[in-house]
């Protein structure tokens, strides 16, 4: 039986003074703590048998997964299904003000949270970050894979092989920034699921965001 490791990496934080939801906005990198979150997952995974290494196309997952590159001495792969999760919501400044999630304008996009009718569907998440983790358990056969994304695609997957609902209240999600989450499989059967957290101690000095809406907190650290 040969077993293989995909481990989900979720960015460390965000440079984010205006509070906006960034989304897939270009340009959004670290603050000095979330590249030393990186930091920490880089020497964690120095000690395990990474094999293949890919990232989201945004800033904030390429600068997280650095020093995991440097520490491996892997090619970093930029893999566009890895990428944040749509929203309607990008470049409302909600973590500065949500009030305005309020307004009549907006009430259509929560017209139906089981999509959601405000973002990329999660069934569509679920189908593009299942390609990555098939073509990263090829690529890293008998030993482990790096994935780093966003908050809603890696726990949309999570909820995905534990076979709950898609829909879920955002407030409740296991995923810290810098989180690892892990598949290991048996070939092609899921054995188990891991979360840890190797930049654990730096959590409690990050910014935090108060949660709003449902719509409001896919936003938060997305």
């Amino acid at each position: 039986m040969e077993l293989t490791t995909i481990h989900l990496v979720r960015h460390g934080e965000v440079d984010n003074p205006t509070g906006i939801l960034y989304g897939r906005r270009p340009g959004f990198r670290l603050t000095p703590l979330g590249r030393a979150m990186g930091e920490e997952v880089g020497r964690a995974f120095a000690e395990r048998d990474i094999r293949y290494v890919a990232a989201s196309p945004l800033q904030r997952a390429q600068e997280t997964a650095e020093p995991t590159v440097a520490a491996t001495g892997l090619p970093m792969e930029i893999d566009d299904r890895l990428i944040e999760a749509d929203n309607k919501f990008e470049g409302i400044a909600v973590n500065k003000n949500r009030a305005v999630l309020a307004h009549p304008r907006y009430y259509s996009w929560y017209s139906n949270p089981l999509r959601p009718s405000w973002g990329e569907p999660y069934t569509e998440i679920v189908r593009r970050m299942s390609g990555v983790i098939v073509e990263a358990l090829d690529r890293a056969r008998g030993g482990e894979a790096a994935l780093f994304s966003h908050q809603l695609p890696i726990w949309t997957m999570r909820r995905f092989v534990e076979r709950k609902p898609l829909a879920h209240d955002p407030r409740r999600r296991q995923c810290a920034l810098a989180s690892v989450t892990s598949l290991t499989f048996a070939d092609s059967q899921l054995l188990a699921l891991d979360y840890w957290e190797p930049a654990g101690e730096l959590l409690g000095t990050a910014a935090d965001m108060v949660p709003g809406t449902s719509a409001a907190a896919e936003a938060k650290g997305a």
